[in-house]
């Protein structure tokens, strides 16, 4: 199988060591570096109907880049579009729900299938709307976060709360809804107020027993942030 290593310390690169006949998959433009012996072609990962699904449902590339050993052993270099950390999972016993943005590459024994949130969720979510990604299968899987990561554990009685913008995975053997705000009471119009002056957004509850990946920034506040300032 396909080796998987995470290299360098401020903006990694993602090293994949092939072996001949083996390949792997990644999000459009990720590639880097490959040796001679590997080979790229994009294509639509699942079919056209899946495709289509993670195109305007979560906003992923409708052609993904494949890389396969065709000539012999070979080595490549990828990197997510955004400035951060990666972290490498072992897909298999356990399954991953990814946000949107947070897939960078996975072995051919991955899938990534396309499935429905609740309404509630859907309606405040920015993983996907009414759709979210889940892995199937199993073998490696790359996410990636901006800029930091840190990994949460979630344990029965000690349920966590995270802004929605900063989750980068997590087990789909945890529980999760979206609201407005960490509040419990107030209604809608109070939670929506206090959203607007604490400074938060849609946060995530999780619950049940499993762990959730986190970044330290925040794509949106950032976008936001750098557009505010005079030129």
């Amino acid at each position: 199988m396909p080796v998987f290593n995470v290299t360098g310390d401020v903006d990694p690169f993602l090293h994949v060591s092939l072996a001949r006949g083996e390949k792997i998959y990644c999000e459009s433009d990720a590639m880097v570096m490959m040796e001679t012996n590997l080979e790229l072609k994009g294509k639509m990962t699942g079919g056209i109907g899946a495709a289509l699904m993670r195109t305007f449902a979560n906003g992923e590339s409708f052609f993904q880049q494949h890389i396969e050993a065709v000539r012999g052993d070979g080595d490549c270099l990828l990197s997510p579009t955004l400035p951060g950390a990666m972290r490498v999972l072992e897909v298999g016993a356990q399954q991953y729900m990814i946000s949107d943005g947070a897939f960078v590459a996975a072995t051919s024994g991955v899938e990534l299938k396309v499935r429905t949130q609740s309404l509630g969720n859907a309606l405040f979510a920015q993983s996907g709307g009414f759709f979210i990604t889940e892995t199937a299968g199993s073998g490696q899987l790359a996410v990636s976060g901006f800029g930091a990561m840190s990994e949460l554990d979630v344990t029965p009685g000690k349920d966590v709360v995270i802004d929605n913008s900063h989750v980068v995975c997590w087990d789909n053997r945890l529980q999760y809804e979206i609201s407005m705000t960490t509040g419990s009471s107030g209604g809608f119009l109070g939670n929506l107020i206090n959203s607007q002056t604490s400074g938060e957004g849609m946060v995530l509850k999780f619950t049940g027993t499993g762990k959730v990946l986190v970044c330290s920034r925040n794509r949106a506040a950032f976008l936001a942030w750098t557009q505010s300032k005079p030129a």
